[in-house]
């Protein structure tokens, strides 16, 4: 059922209070047909899952969609794979619960990360040396305007850092439906990035397993990153540069110290949270939200900020880093 004038401010893990024009959830394909038809292209659609890679400057114009898909089933199986359709409503962390209860590896880095499933391709979330491509099959997308069920590879998917296809040529063309995993029966462990080896060493876990992987990220994560619940924010709102060796090493000429990541291009991945905090805004309030004092890639609404506040600490972060580095970050989050 369409609702008018409804507040947002529940369904943005910034907790920013703006209005949408229209609001329907969906739970069945069926029922997401319905509710287009029942808007008879009055509205422009917006689709939102988690609610937690967004910030909102203003009410939103549109019919907002709650994509409430949901479901877990093994739709494949080899001697050293299982495959998983999941739903695209299904909160990511409890899928990955999923997959740890029943050993399974292949996303257990990938633990606590908020949001959707339906979001997970759509900007190849990533963490601690894993992405979701990795174990990326295959997806299901209904096309808006053909009222199309389409089936999406990784290969079509063009999955890039923190991007895809999703985000930029079919960007408001598509509604991902369900998402295909495909795991590992004898897990690979990836503990190099990180913090991961010397927290499994807090831990005193002597055999690795991806149960004890998924709980030494979520310590790490915990630790570091504030509850949505208890501190709006988006995670980390920033992401890291991909810059050129000249760029690099002009910078660590100055500072030798600095964290990088040498890509197979060539190129260096650097880490924004450092930039950040070199540029003396780890901690820092400006008004009703601010940098978190943990981790500088997050930012954080203290209570009342208005995502125009929020977007313009960010401009203010964005600014000084390249004033001191020369290196422009780039926005992980949605701005809407």
């Amino acid at each position: 059922m369409i609702q008018r004038n409804y507040s947002l401010r529940d369904f943005n893990t910034f907790g920013i209070d703006v209005k949408a024009a229209a609001f329907a959830p969906f739970s069945s394909l069926s029922e997401l047909k319905s509710i287009i038809a029942e808007n008879k292209g009055e509205l422009p659609l917006f689709i939102l899952g988690g609610g937690s890679n967004i910030l909102f400057t203003k009410d939103v114009d549109a019919l907002v969609l709650r994509n409430e898909l949901m479901g877990i089933e093994t739709v494949g199986e080899e001697s050293e794979t299982v495959d998983i359709k999941v739903g695209a409503g299904e909160q990511w962390h409890s899928f990955v619960r999923y997959t740890v209860e029943r050993g399974l590896g292949g996303i257990e880095n990938l633990s606590l990360i908020p949001g959707s499933v339906g979001a997970s391709p759509m900007q190849n979330i990533g963490a601690y040396g894993v992405e979701i491509k990795d174990t990326f099959v295959s997806l299901e997308a209904y096309h808006i305007e053909k009222q199309e069920l389409h089936t999406f590879s990784a290969e079509a998917c063009e999955f890039g850092y923190r991007e895809s296809v999703f985000k930029r040529r079919h960007k408001g063309e598509y509604i991902i439906v369900s998402v295909t995993y495909r795991l590992q029966k004898a897990p690979q462990f990836n503990t190099a990035y990180g913090a991961i080896q010397s927290e499994l060493e807090q831990m005193g876990v002597a055999k690795l397993s991806v149960g004890a992987i998924s709980e030494a990220v979520i310590n790490i994560r915990s630790s570091k990153l504030p509850n949505p619940k208890e501190l709006g924010n988006a995670g980390s709102f920033f992401k890291n540069p991909v810059v050129s060796k000249e760029v690099y090493e002009k910078i660590a000429a100055v500072h030798p110290e600095m964290p990088h990541y040498p890509q197979a291009d060539g190129t260096e991945k650097l880490a924004a949270g450092w930039l950040i905090e070199q540029a003396g805004w780890k901690g820092k309030r400006v008004g009703n939200c601010g940098v978190h004092a943990k981790q500088a890639l997050v930012l954080v609404n203290y209570g009342g900020a208005t995502g125009n506040e929020i977007y313009r600490l960010s401009q203010m972060v964005l600014d000084e880093v390249e004033e001191k580095f020369g290196v422009l970050l780039e926005r992980e989050v949605n701005i809407l």
